[in-house]
Parts: structure tokens; C-alpha cells; sequence
């Protein structure tokens, strides 16, 4: 199975506002980038949506070493989810689970793949971290002036 580093990131110019979201690749000597936006958004969605695109650009089921910066997206996906499905998609307190439409495109993503979670300090320095945040606001930037 071939081994996949991906770096993702999301970004908000307001919150909510113009967002976009950026994917660093790297597998073996090879890298990819890939950037997006929305006008009017969250800085969860777009953190989700990298990690969505991110998975989804994989064309195969491969080892994959995730990294973000975001919290929300690490808990979610690996503390809070299992909960979530078994409560038809409602938290603790019984309420709908935000975000939902992208939590359910990011465990079907995920379910093709078998991955390693990873959380990084953003800001902080890390190349990957750094270049997906980078091409997250390449992401808004290509939005135009909005």
C-alpha cells in the first residue's frame, strides 16, 4: 500500500467570512498541492474540507500520516465521531452534531484510506503546517475581493 504524508489547513478571513482550505502531499520524492475556497464560510468547514479534498484525492486506499491544526478536526474524527454515529449523528447533549454534512463526506473519505492522526502546533514553524497554511490562503485569495 503506498505511504501518503498530508498536511491540511484552514483558514477564515472572518469567522464566518471568505475561508479557504490547502493540502501539502508529499509520498516519496513526489508532492502535490491542492487549494480551494468559499465566500461565505467557517474556519471549522474549511479545516474539514482540507482534510476531505486532502483524503480525496488519493485514487487508491493508502497508508496515510495526517497532519492538522486543528483540534476540532483531530478530536472529531478520532475521540468524538464513534459516539456521533451511534447517536445518529446528535451530541451528548442530544443536539445535531454542526458540521455534519462534512463529518459524514470526511468518514467516508477516511473509511477508504487506513490513517494516522496527527496534530501540529500551527504557526509554529513546521514546513507542512507552514505550506498548507499557505495554500489555504491561496484558497481565499483566488475568491477575488470580495
Amino acid at each position: 500500500m503506498k505511504s501518503v504524508i498530508l498536511y491540511t489547513d484552514g483558514a477564515c478571513r472572518g469567522n464566518p467570512g471568505p475561508g479557504g482550505w490547502g493540502v501539502w502531499f508529499q509520498s516519496g520524492r513526489h508532492e502535490k498541492e491542492l487549494f480551494g475556497g468559499e465566500p461565505q464560510t467557517t474556519n471549522n468547514r474549511m479545516e474539514l474540507m482540507a482534510a476531505i479534498r486532502g483524503l480525496a484525492a488519493l485514487s487508491s486506499s493508502c497508508d496515510v500520516e495526517v497532519y492538522t491544526d486543528s483540534k476540532y478536526v483531530l478530536q472529531g474524527i478520532t475521540e468524538w465521531m464513534p459516539d456521533w454515529k451511534k447517536r445518529n449523528w446528535k451530541t451528548a447533549a442530544k443536539k445535531p452534531v454542526k458540521n455534519v454534512d462534512l463529518w459524514q463526506k470526511l468518514d467516508t473519505e477516511a473509511g477508504r484510506h487506513k490513517i494516522d492522526w496527527h496534530w501540529v502546533k500551527g504557526h509554529s514553524g513546521d514546513p507542512g503546517n507552514e505550506k498548507a497554511d499557505q495554500l489555504a490562503n491561496q484558497g481565499i485569495d483566488t475568491l477575488g475581493n470580495l
